[in-house]
């Protein structure tokens, strides 16, 4: 097998898309996923995301959601925690890796045996997420899918929603597989481009973001996004 793969540009077919999408602010929900001290806080983060890549991602969503709620988009913060029996008898991949002391993160050390136990400071939602009265909350996620053992699902089909406009961390696993989740559920998928990150490396990063965009849906700046949805962002 070849150490390299030539990176194809499906640029067109990307651009066609973008140009063929449009977004009711009214049927679109924006959804952060797994915003929490334990990948945000750098000071105390299990499983953590780069600093500079916190504060990408900060910056972006605090310019992002009060604009969308501006325009009339419903916002869900969706959260994982796990009780301290659930993380000690976890997934076989989880338990080979706290055996070898491994570390998941290639720019830091990663411990999932304290990921967001439950009432943990881990396992808060970081402050400058700025949660406002009105978002929704789901907090019951324990997989990379939103969708699976929530009541993310109910919620959108109750809103009346059609898209799904995803925010948060990992970029290749959890928002990736809510992506998937989505699409399986004939919803529109758009990925915040500015408000999305991965604490595994910026080539899964990449990665990720293609993925959806070549396949599942569109991944948007924050001005285009806003774009779509004939509204601007909030000085």
């Amino acid at each position: 097998m070849s150490d390299t793969v030539t990176r194809l540009d499906r640029s067109a077919l990307i651009d066609r898309m973008k140009d063929a999408l449009a977004l009711d602010p009214a049927r679109a929900v924006a959804i952060t996923i797994d915003m929490q001290r334990g990948a945000f806080d750098t000071r105390i983060g299990t499983l953590p995301l780069p600093p500079d890549e916190v504060r990408r991602v900060l910056d972006g969503t605090r310019e992002l959601l009060p604009a969308l709620r501006a325009a009339g988009v419903r916002v869900i913060h969706v959260s994982s925690q796990w009780y301290r029996f659930e993380r000690d008898s976890t997934h076989p991949f989880v338990l080979a890796l706290n055996e070898a002391k491994l570390s998941l993160t290639p720019h830091a050390r990663s411990n999932m045996k304290d990921h967001k136990i439950v009432g943990s400071p881990e396992a808060e939602l970081i402050a400058e997420l700025g949660v406002e009265p009105g978002d929704l909350l789901v907090d019951s996620k324990r997989r990379f899918d939103s969708f699976y053992g929530t009541n993310l699902e109910v919620l959108l089909r109750v809103i009346g929603a059609d898209t799904v406009i995803l925010l948060g961390a990992n970029t290749n696993t959890c928002v990736l597989c809510t992506a998937f989740a989505a699409y399986c559920r004939d919803l529109k998928v758009v990925v915040a481009a500015d408000c999305v990150a991965t604490a595994y490396g910026p080539d899964l990063h990449e990665f990720a973001l293609d993925n959806v965009r070549r396949r599942l849906g569109w991944v948007l700046t924050n001005g285009e996004l806003m774009e779509k949805l004939g509204a601007r962002v909030l000085a």
